[in-house]
């Protein structure tokens, strides 16, 4: 197992953002251009997300490319830039715990996102299984030396039409990661504030929310100030960066056609 001699550094200043007063942004790009864009805008550390790098490939999201396509594209941002990337990597791409975390190390990012869902299963992991599966990155991370920021990710209320209390799956779900061994809790799809305030009172890890640029975060468009408020503490954007840079870039071309 090796990595890059700052990363131990680099993901225990990582990690401290993620205990401000102020929620951390974590801009999510795609390439070693949209990487550079970000680090250059002033931001402290991004996340390279998978399905926005699946769209740069030509691929879709869902483990459609290989972890090895994937891992590429995180190792290109991570030489692109000079601070701390973490990298989203779906369900884990089939790999064990231990694998993941050795194959991420080694491209230099010090941080991961893992959700519950599973492509080829087209299902969630149970609760149980997908808190195992944290575990043991945990595990494997300590003894590499580096406190690797894991952002555990469920998809319970993306789910919602198949559960019977997506609120109540969501806060189990939010609970086992923590006792897991989780840096960070993002549960996605949230639906409404109230929601929001309800999860952020039962956990005591910072919780990540998902915005779109400019037009805030949950359905009642949160923007940072109110985010901050509420205690959020860290934010990012999935694929709706880049969406939203292609309406911009649809935009500037009207008049050219």
């Amino acid at each position: 197992m090796s990595h890059p001699t700052h990363a131990p550094a680099a993901a225990r200043r990582l990690q401290e953002m993620h205990h401000r007063d102020r929620p951390i942004v974590l801009p999510t790009v795609w390439d070693a251009w949209s990487a550079r864009t970000v680090a250059s805008a002033g931001f402290e550390a991004l996340t390279v997300g998978s399905h926005p790098v699946a769209d740069s490939r030509g691929s879709a999201d869902g483990e459609t490319m290989t972890l090895d396509e994937a891992l590429d594209g995180v190792a290109r941002v991570v030489g692109a830039v000079d601070v701390p990337v973490s990298a989203d990597l779906e369900a884990g791409y089939g790999t064990s715990p231990e694998e993941l975390v050795d194959r991420l190390l080694e491209t230099g990012a010090v941080g991961l996102n893992l959700e519950d869902t599973v492509p080829a299963r087209g299902a969630m992991r149970s609760p149980e299984e997908h808190a195992d599966y944290i575990r043991r990155m945990r595990v494997r991370a300590d003894a590499a030396g580096v406190p690797l920021v894991i952002n555990a990710r469920t998809d319970a209320f993306k789910h919602a039409g198949s559960l019977q209390d997506p609120t109540a799956e969501a806060l189990h779900r939010l609970r086992l990661m923590e006792e897991a061994g989780a840096d960070c809790l993002y549960p996605v799809a949230v639906p409404s504030t109230a929601v929001l305030e309800q999860l952020l009172a039962a956990v005591s890890t910072p919780l990540n929310v998902t915005a779109h640029p400019e037009r805030g975060a949950v359905p009642d468009q949160l923007d940072l100030d109110r985010l901050a408020a509420l205690g959020v503490r860290r934010v990012s954007f999935g694929p709706l960066l880049q969406q939203a840079a292609g309406e911009h870039i649809a935009q500037l071309l009207d008049g050219w056609r």
